[in-house]
């Protein structure tokens, strides 16, 4: 009988473990995805903003993303504001007669400003 406790404690035990792992996710919010596609996507839809659900929240516009072999809607939202970040919206572009799209995602303040910095002193070279 106290071999199958010390089983029985042991199995709970590796059990309990295994299900109360961590699951790293990307903040709410967050995509670093690219879809390319030869089809364009359609003209954003209108959205009605609304009311803020507190002060200093920012409005995420809606976005067309390539999902299934097909463009589908994701409507707008509000979420807090992330202290020393911006967020960078959702963007299509055409290069060639290939649309590519990069997700919507939170950067550092000053980033854009720093990659920019970069780019010009190597203009000036």
């Amino acid at each position: 009988m106290n071999f199958n406790f010390a089983r029985v404690a042991v199995a709970s035990a590796l059990l309990g473990a295994a299900l109360s792992g961590c699951v790293l996710v990307p903040a709410p919010g967050y995509y670093a995805d690219v879809a390319v596609t030869n089809v364009a996507p359609p003209a954003p839809q209108y959205e009605v903003v609304g009311v803020a659900p507190a002060p200093g929240y920012i409005w995420i516009g809606g976005a067309w993303f390539w999902e299934g072999g097909r463009h589908v809607w994701h409507p707008g939202r509000w979420e807090a504001p992330r202290p020393g970040y911006r967020w960078v919206p959702h963007t299509w572009r055409r290069e060639g007669d290939r649309w590519h799209m990069q997700g919507g995602r939170w950067e550092h303040e000053g980033r854009e400003e720093r990659h920019q910095e970069r780019h010009e002193e190597r203009e000036h070279r």
